[in-house]
């Protein structure tokens, strides 16, 4: 498993577990919640957090970007006019061009608005961003925000923070299969199982953050989501057995007394 690596725009991972920075009481919970997963890559919401204001708390002072990737994210925008400035705004304050593109349809369900979503990700592609894009489960719309130039494709599972694991397995192993992209299941997540069943889908990593920080005992499961990921992918690249409709005895059926 030491050669098995995350790979996103060429930069490569040891770990397949990515930990969103919301929702936590304080930001030394969420850095320790973080440390303690072994995540390498850490989702920003660039307009919720403080990244730049050096009277506030900063992010930096808890987590180091210099040891950790921050992915600076479009949360709460609605538009394609709200996350293109965003982004651009991250990378004028920090220089990051491997950022998450959200665009979301409306405050209630919190699904991707896809038609903003692939006109952002067409527009950010070109202006040399390496967008790791949230969408829905929709296979045909995956292919196109393949064809726009995404570096990865992140479907949802279920609707943000709802915690419902994954509603769609079918339409992920189709994305899988037709796609070269890096594969990670973002949004819907509920327990470390949860990781565990996306990893044997063939997905090649998780996103991670309500569940985490609205565990009764985030660090715990901080831990657990950790190697959920681990065997969920050990699992995969192992090669399940052939479902069966009939049984089909382990011990030798000859040569017993």
């Amino acid at each position: 498993m030491a050669h098995d690596k995350l790979v996103v725009s060429k930069k490569k991972f040891n770990s397949r577990l990515i930990v969103g920075t919301g929702k936590y009481r304080n930001m030394s919970e969420c850095a320790k919640a973080i440390e303690i997963s072994g995540a390498e890559i850490v989702t920003v919401a660039v307009r919720r957090v403080n990244i730049a204001d050096k009277k506030k708390p900063l992010l930096m002072d808890f987590i180091d970007p210099k040891k950790i990737t921050y992915l600076p994210n479009t949360a709460g925008c609605f538009n394609s006019r709200e996350a293109l400035r965003t982004l651009r705004l991250a990378r004028e304050i920090g220089g990051w061009k491997l950022v998450k593109l959200e665009v979301l349809g409306d405050k209630k369900n919190l699904f991707p608005e896809m038609i903003e979503t692939l006109n952002s990700t067409e527009i950010l592609t070109k202006e040399g961003f390496e967008v790791m894009v949230y969408c829905n489960d929709d296979p045909l719309m995956a292919k196109r925000l393949e064809n726009a130039g995404a570096a990865a494709i992140m479907p949802l599972a279920a609707p943000i923070g709802s915690g419902l694991g994954i509603l769609n397995n079918v339409n992920i192993q189709i994305i899988r299969k037709q796609t070269k992209l890096p594969l990670i299941i973002d949004a819907g997540l509920g327990q470390a199982s949860d990781a565990t069943i996306a990893m044997e889908l063939g997905c090649d990593g998780v996103l991670v953050n309500t569940a985490i920080a609205k565990a009764k005992k985030p660090f715990v499961m901080a831990e657990a989501f950790k190697n959920a990921v681990i065997a969920g992918r050990q699992s995969y690249l192992s090669g399940r057995i052939e479902k069966k409709l009939m049984g089909n005895p382990s011990s030798p059926t000859k040569g017993i007394i």
